[in-house]
């Protein structure tokens, strides 16, 4: 039996996090943190500093740059969505991470924010503020 591989990543210090002020919380969300939804479900290339490269031809700023947080992220995620192929009928897509805990990488470090150690801001093992369920490690975990 070989050693799972595990994705070295921490916590972006400028990530978000937090309970939703209006959205119910939904069944698959088990956290007791938060009595409305937990803002974040899984989270991908955060840091603008260290994320992924794109040409910009747009206005008089073009070549390359480095993007990331939402901008890199939310797309990144649509991708590996679309790559999972069409949800099944009736289902919620973003439950569907909360199923499959051995196909996501958990973030366990890193903290953006000082609440006295909280999930709610502090990567640890599962579910936390920042990160969500952690960061897509394949497909599997965007199927149902």
């Amino acid at each position: 039996m070989g050693r799972r591989n595990r994705l070295l990543t921490t916590v972006w210090s400028g990530a978000g996090s937090g309970c939703s002020k209006y959205d119910a919380k939904p069944t698959w969300q088990k956290d007791t943190g938060c009595a409305k939804r937990t803002v974040a479900d899984v989270s991908a290339v955060a840091d603008p500093n260290t994320g992924v490269a794109g040409y910009d031809t747009y206005g008089q700023d073009n070549g390359w740059e480095v993007f990331g947080g939402t901008s890199a992220s939310s797309p990144l995620i649509a991708a590996v969505y679309a790559l999972a192929g069409t949800p099944s009928a009736g289902s919620y897509p973003a439950s569907f991470p909360y199923a499959h805990p051995i196909a996501r990488f958990d973030v366990v470090s890193g903290s953006n924010g000082s609440c006295s150690g909280s999930y709610l801001c502090t990567g640890t093992t599962g579910y936390d503020g920042p990160t969500g369920l952690g960061t897509p490690n394949g497909t599997r975990a965007f199927k149902g």
